[in-house]
C-alpha cells in the first residue's frame, strides 16, 4: 500500500517565492493548499492538483476557509510555508501608524494567524514543519525596509518562545532568510555588493524551503537560514 501523500499549506502563493515554493513542494510529491489575494493563485493551485483559496493572509476567516478546505479534503497538515508581500517603504519617522500595523500585519501577525489555526492539527499528529520566509535585514536593518527589519525581528523572537513551546510535541518552526532575490526589479548598484554578484533565484528560495519540509530536516528546528549570496557578514 502506497504511504499517504503529505499535505502542505502555503500562504501568498500567487508569484515570487510563494509560487517557487508551491511548485517545488508539489514536485517532492506533497498535496498543496494555497492562499493568494488574486485569481492566478487559484489557477496555480488547480494546476498543481491542489486547493486555492482567493483571499489575504490578514483575514482570518480567509485562513479558517483554506484550512477547513484542505483538512476536507486531506484530513491532515504536515508542512505551513508563510510568505508574505512587501510593506510600506518610507523613511522611518515618515511612516504613520496605519503604516506601522500594516508592516505588522504583513510581516509578524501573518505567521502568528495561520499558526493558530494548524498548530493544533500538527500537535495531534505528533509532526509538522512551519516555515516562514523571512528577509535578511532583520539582523542587519535597513532604512529601505523599516517596517519590515522590525517586524522581521519580532519573527525571530517568535519563532524562539514557539520552539521552546511547541518541540514536545515534534512541532517545528524555522525561518529563511533571502537576500536579493530575482522578483523583477533588480537593482545593478544592489548586485554589485552582493559577495556571489548575482540576485538569488526564488527557486533557490523553495529549494531550502523544501529541504526544512523534508524528513531530512526533522532534527532542525528553531534556525535562520539566509539564502543571501553571502550578502550578510558570517553569524
Amino acid at each position: 500500500m502506497a504511504a499517504e501523500k503529505k499535505v502542505a499549506v502555503v500562504t501568498t502563493g500567487a508569484s515570487g517565492v510563494g509560487m517557487a515554493v508551491a511548485r517545488k513542494l508539489v514536485e517532492d510529491g506533497f498535496q498543496i493548499g494555497m492562499l493568494s489575494a488574486t485569481a492566478e493563485g487559484e489557477s496555480l493551485a488547480a494546476e498543481l492538483g491542489g486547493i486555492g483559496v482567493n483571499g489575504s493572509n490578514t483575514a482570518l476567516e480567509d485562513l479558517h476557509r483554506l484550512v477547513e478546505r484542505v483538512m476536507a479534503r486531506w484530513g491532515r497538515i504536515d508542512v505551513l510555508v508563510n510568505s508574505a508581500g512587501h510593506s510600506p517603504q518610507a523613511p522611518l519617522l515618515d511612516l504613520s501608524d496605519e503604516r506601522w500595523l500594516s508592516g505588522m500585519n504583513t510581516h509578524l501577525t501573518n505567521v502568528i494567524r495561520p499558526s493558530r489555526l494548524v498548530v493544533p492539527i500538527m500537535q495531534q499528529q505528533r509532526n509538522g514543519s512551519i516555515i516562514n520566509i523571512s528577509s535578511a535585514w532583520p539582523v542587519a536593518p535597513s532604512a529601505l525596509f523599516p517596517a519590515s527589519s522590525m517586524m522581521r525581528a519580532g519573527l525571530s523572537s517568535f519563532t524562539r518562545i514557539f520552539v521552546d513551546s511547541f518541540s514536545h510535541h515534534n512541532v517545528r518552526m524555522n525561518n529563511i532568510l533571502p537576500g536579493w532575490v530575482d522578483d523583477g526589479s533588480e537593482w545593478e548598484e544592489m548586485r554589485s555588493g552582493i559577495p556571489l554578484q548575482r540576485y538569488g533565484k526564488v527557486e533557490e528560495v523553495a529549494a531550502t524551503a523544501a529541504f526544512l519540509a523534508s524528513q531530512g530536516a526533522a532534527y532542525i528546528t528553531g534556525q535562520t537560514l539566509w539564502v543571501d549570496g553571502g550578502l550578510m557578514p558570517s553569524h
